[in-house]
């Protein structure tokens, strides 16, 4: 069992908090927001993420998971320190790392003994180095330390599956020996190891998030062609994922990714590389697709309804990927935006993301259901790809519409089955729908060969 310390209690500290308590450590949490430490004491969490809340109070209950404000409760007898904290965007794309910067200084100054310093904050390349100088700066006492970046690879949704059967760990430091203690608390996940410098370590962050962000543009860009020339991206994705080189998983087009991850590394790596003279163009178009997708919804949705003034359009899903509240960057504001600037009336639901999505979206009536969302409904967009929205009912949501319009931004239903439901649907990239809707045959796709 290792005394570890978590800063920062948000999506990435908790589950890492959790996790290593589940693994035997105890792990003391902490952020200096009293209200999150508060409500954790009470059993409510600052965020939703599928098992967390059962995994939090069962380590609280074994007493191997605490949560404190004072950096020399948590610091009192700790080996390792994890800073698990924010780093926003920046106006032009560089990370915010103020948050990271006073975490560093309260460790200097309230640390009592050696600590192994773990980075799992995603930080721009050279970030290491920083802490390392700020640490130095601020002990009030010369006392051994190191730092090392173990960047996280957590999916919203799934964080948890993610934490503890990882694709690989990933371990950065010029402190070997300190790597090497960091390496043993990850053994029990039994997951392939990489130790490395410091600033490759933060580079393989960016380049990961980066290389999935460029597969989601490159199958909508892919999905663009598809419907000129009448081919299925479902398909066409299908097809292309048998190929191990390639692979299935980030293949689905839609209305494009968002998030805390992607948009904003992309951005920032970007911005780095700008920054030292280099041209990241690749970066630039991934990025310029991704935002055309939004735009492109819209002008999907008005070639199905028509002009948009006036009529009432409802959003199946607000957050950015299902399983989550995230509304950072999500596809669902910039949609709603859009569609108000036409003159429509938006309402929406979603499971878990409407009380996260009331103050970003006000004047967008939240519903309290699929059905009443529906009702008197000039058309449906499916922006989350929620299961219980494959599951409703579709001769009763077709019933309650003004018109049975679904524009279906994550390609969730098959279109002739829709069109046999009575529904006038687009999808993305479906081929022979959106030839035919363009010939405007009556807005159905070719009838099934017998």
């Amino acid at each position: 069992m290792k005394n570890i310390c978590v800063v920062g209690v948000g999506y990435v500290g908790l589950v890492t908090a959790a996790c290593f308590a589940d693994l035997g450590n105890c792990v003391i949490a902490l952020d200096v927001v009293e209200e999150r430490i508060n409500g954790l004491k009470q059993g409510k969490l600052p965020i939703y993420e599928p098992g967390l809340k059962e995994l939090v109070e069962h380590n609280v209950q074994a007493k191997r998971l605490m949560f404190t404000t004072s950096f020399t409760e948590a610091l009192s007898g700790t080996e390792f320190a994890f800073i698990a904290v924010g780093t926003p965007m920046g106006v032009d794309g560089e990370a915010d790392l103020h948050y990271l910067e006073a975490a560093a200084r309260d460790i200097a100054e309230n640390m009592t003994g050696p600590l192994v310093i773990i980075n799992k904050s995603t930080v721009p390349v050279g970030t290491g180095d920083w802490v390392a100088d700020i640490i130095r700066r601020y002990q009030k006492n010369p006392i051994p330390f190191s730092v090392v970046s173990c960047p996280e690879f957590l999916r919203e949704g799934s964080a948890i599956g993610d934490f503890m059967q990882p694709y690989r760990t990933v371990l950065g430091s010029l402190d070997p020996a300190a790597a090497e203690k960091v390496a043993q608390l990850h053994l029990p996940l039994r997951a392939p190891i990489v130790i490395t410098d410091l600033r490759t370590a933060e580079m393989i962050k960016y380049a990961s998030n980066a290389f999935l962000a460029t597969k989601i543009s490159f199958i909508n860009e892919i999905a663009n062609i598809c419907e000129a020339l009448g081919a299925d991206v479902k398909e066409v994705a299908i097809g292309m994922g048998y190929d191990a080189r390639i692979g299935k998983q980030f293949l689905d087009a839609g209305v494009g990714y968002g998030g805390s991850c992607f948009p904003k590394d992309v951005k920032a790596l970007a911005y780095m590389a700008a920054e030292k003279g280099r041209h990241p163009q690749l970066l630039y178009a991934v990025m310029e697709i991704n935002n055309d997708r939004r735009e492109m919804a819209i002008t999907h949705i008005k070639e199905m309804v028509g002009n948009l003034k006036g009529t009432v359009i409802g959003l199946l899903g607000l957050s950015f990927k299902p399983n989550t509240d995230d509304m950072r960057d999500a596809p669902s504001i910039t949609i709603a935006q859009l569609l108000q600037v036409e003159g429509a009336t938006v309402r929406a639901y979603d499971p878990v993301a409407m009380d996260v999505a009331r103050p970003l979206l006000p004047s967008v009536e939240m519903m309290p259901d699929p059905y009443t969302l529906a009702e008197g409904c000039d058309a449906l967009v499916v922006v989350t790809e929620w299961n219980e929205f494959k599951q409703l009912d579709r001769s009763r949501l077709r019933d309650l519409m003004r018109q049975p319009v679904i524009y279906d931004g994550r390609n969730i239903y098959e279109p002739d089955e829709m069109v046999r439901s009575g529904f006038i649907y687009r999808g993305v990239g479906r081929g022979y729908n959106v030839m035919n809707l363009e010939k405007g045959a009556g807005h159905t796709i070719l009838p099934p060969t017998e």
